[in-house]
Parts: C-alpha cells; structure tokens; sequence
C-alpha cells in the first residue's frame, strides 16, 4: 500500500513537470550560401520552441549535429564549446529564477530572462527610489521632511554597500537574503561609523522596503526574520538646577558666545528642538486663551502641533533681540547660527560655566522636559504636548531620569507611612 502511494506521488510530480530541452545548432543566414554558419540556440519548454542567436560563427565541417558542439581540439573548438556550456548553465539559472519567483515557466519566458528583457525583475533600489517618491509627494500631510531624508540617506547607504560588497549598482529583490541584513549592518558600523541607534534606525528603513517587497510577493521570505532591529536606551543627561542657574547668571564679554547662550535657554523654557527655535516665526507666537503670550507652532520632525505658554526668561529673551538685523529681515524671533555653529560654542560656554557635562543644543531640550517642567511637578500629559509628542510613551523616558521626582515621591510616602 505504502508502495502504491509513493509510485502515485512520482506519477502527479512527473505530470506537474513540463518537458524542457535546449540545443545547440548552425544556421544559415539568408543571404548566406556557403562558409561559416551562426550558432544558434533553441529553448523548448511543452513542444514550445524559441530561438536566438549566440552571436558566434562557426563552419558546419566542424560541428557535430547531434551533439550540438563544436568538434576537434584545436584551441577555438574549446573556446566556442566552452562559451556553449557557459550559455546552458545561464539558461538553467534562469529557469531556477522563473520557478523561485513562483513565474510561469515557458521558453518565451526563458529567453526574456537570458536578454535581460523581463520587467518582473525588480532590484532593491529600484524599489526603494519608489517608496521615497511617494513619500516625497506626501511630505507637509502624511510625512515630515527629516522622515524623508532619512530614508533618502538609508537608500544611499544601501546603494553604497552593494556597490562596497557585490561590486554592483543594484542588485535584484530574490537575492536579498539573511547574509546580506547582517554584513548591511556590519557595514553601517564599521565603513560607516553609525552607532548602534543610528545603525538600527536605516536598516528599519531598510525594513520597510523589504516588507513591501515581500507583500507584493516579489520576495518568498523576509530577510530579516531574526535579525532583531532593538535600539539601545539612551541616557538623557539634562542640565541640573545648579547648573541651570550658573548658565543663566554668567556674564560673557564676546557678544555671540552671548547670544547663543539666550537661543540655549530659550529652548531650556520651552523645549523647542533645534530646526524648530531656527525656523520659529514671530507670527508663530500669539495671544492664547489666557491672555499670555503662547508659541503655537507645529514640529518639523513629526508634524505635529506644538502649543506652549511662554515663561518670563523666554519672553525677557524675545524682547532682547527683536531688533536684531537677522530677526527683522527673516521676521524670525531669534538670530539662530547653524546647528554645528551652535554646538561648537556651547562647548565653549559648558567650560566657561564650569560644566563638566557635553553640552549640545538637544541637551535644551531634555533640560525643559525634567529640570524645568516634569521636576516641578508639571504633569506629564502636559510636558508632553508641550514637547510635540504623539504618545505619552515618549516622554516616559524623561521621566526615568528623574531622581530628584524619586527623592521627593518617597519622602511624601514615608510622611504618609509615619501616619499609619
């Protein structure tokens, strides 16, 4: 019985099987009457046939026609049955490929794919050009513009490794693989000096483009089942109280180791990140519903709306500068230096204040969350849409950090503990 049921499988696999056969032989051109003769080569897939050249010239008092090959042991003979051989393997490759991507397997098919000529053959950056095109066209709606670029720079680092690995412009979509994620990933961080955040955060682009890929069915399986694309937390290191206070009561002599220490603690009262507080028009601050001066402006990272009460020392801080050349030709509210600018003179002015910490414009930012805001028990849904955040989850990690909030929960408990 068991017999019967494996002779019954090899009959249904040898019917599912198509016929295929391809062979070598000379053809006579039109024109042509005698010499040489081309080689040609016919695919048959289910008595199907098709033909094409090879290109080759051969004479016909040299070829063997049952053995489709060329005859004799004169060098050219092993060339030409060498370049044959070669053909034939090419040809088996791309029926291997028709199969794989699940493609009807005919000898029409066979010879598109030989000629280069199919248009199922998608690549990986082919793919991924297209993903940014339509996301550039829902940039301001869906998508904000950093989001963009970053993709953009993921696409460029993935042109770069390929051309780096494979000695390739692009490579085709089937061959992505599990080998090819992990050198990818090696490579962000070695040739490329990403560090593991930054690292994980192009290769979850890359992500996404393979998923693509793999729901249109132009990719079996996923590549990155079992790659883990976790991010390190990062430590947040706001500036103190202390510290907070000396960077607000030093006096600096040279006026632009001034200036961009007020856009640093205009952005330590109201958390605004960098590309926001350079962008920050004076129309974008008005009246709110209390009667004080609001920033209603929206995040450029995210898109999101960001609506926030001014303090004293950011409004003393407008006031400052609202005659400055720069503010009133761009009708911005402060005279913002580049990004790389502003960090070079923070450096300068953490020394000058006897701050031992690596101060960065984003470190502003963090400093508003805690120090200014969560530490003064400003709730948390507040300091969140302050921040532009679109879930809570987000500023949960400020809250971590606060040991301060910790000492102060705990010191309430044990008043209340005492009472029992």
């Amino acid at each position: 019985m068991a017999g019967n049921a494996i002779f019954n499988h090899l009959n249904v696999s040898v019917m599912l099987e198509k016929t295929f056969g391809l062979f070598f032989y000379l053809k006579q051109a039109k024109n042509q009457k005698d010499g040489l003769r081309y080689v040609y080569l016919r695919i048959t897939v289910d008595g199907k046939p098709v033909e094409m050249s090879t290109k080759q010239l051969w004479s016909p008092a040299r070829w063997n026609v049952d053995a489709g090959r060329a005859t004799g042991q004169k060098e050219d003979t092993r060339t030409l049955n060498a370049y044959l051989d070669m053909l034939s393997s090419k040809v088996f490759q791309a029926k291997k490929i028709l199969i794989e991507d699940d493609k009807e397997l005919t000898a029409e098919a066979l010879k598109n794919v030989l000629l280069g000529k199919s248009n199922e053959t998608r690549t990986i950056l082919e793919v991924f050009q297209r993903h940014n095109e339509q996301m550039e066209a829902l940039v301001g709606q869906e998508f904000a513009p950093l989001t963009l670029k970053r993709y953009k720079t993921a696409k460029e680092h993935t042109a770069s490794f390929i051309k780096w690995k494979y000695k390739k412009d692009d490579m085709a979509i089937r061959d992505l693989n599990y080998e090819f994620i992990t050198e990818f990933n090696f490579w962000l961080r070695s040739a490329r000096g990403c560090n593991h955040n930054s690292a994980i955060k192009y290769m979850s682009n890359l992500k996404k483009v393979v998923l693509i890929c793999v729901n249109n069915k132009w990719l079996k399986k996923d590549p990155f089942q079992g790659f883990k694309l976790t991010k390190k937390e990062v430590v947040k290191n706001p500036l103190s109280r202390d510290e907070l206070k000396r960077l607000t009561e030093k006096v600096f002599e040279v006026e632009r180791i001034s200036q961009v220490r007020d856009i640093f603690l205009f952005c330590c009262y109201t958390g605004l990140a960098y590309v926001d507080v350079k962008q920050l028009k004076t129309t974008d601050i008005v009246i709110g519903m209390d009667g004080e001066p609001w920033i209603d402006t929206t995040r450029q990272k995210t898109d999101a709306p960001t609506r926030i009460p001014l303090l004293d020392t950011a409004l003393e801080i407008i006031e400052k500068y609202k005659d400055h050349p720069q503010c009133c030709a761009a009708g911005v509210v402060l005279p913002v230096l580049s990004n790389q600018k502003m960090n070079a003179y923070l450096k300068e002015i953490a020394t000058l204040c006897g701050i031992s910490k690596t101060l960065t414009f984003h470190i502003a930012r963090h400093t508003f969350a805690t120090t200014v805001t969560l530490s003064n028990k400003v709730p948390i849904e507040t300091v969140s849409k302050m921040l532009g955040h679109r879930s809570l989850k987000q500023t949960m990690i400020y809250a971590k950090i606060l040991d301060v909030k910790i000492s102060e929960d705990m010191k309430g408990l044990r008043e209340r503990l005492k009472g029992l």
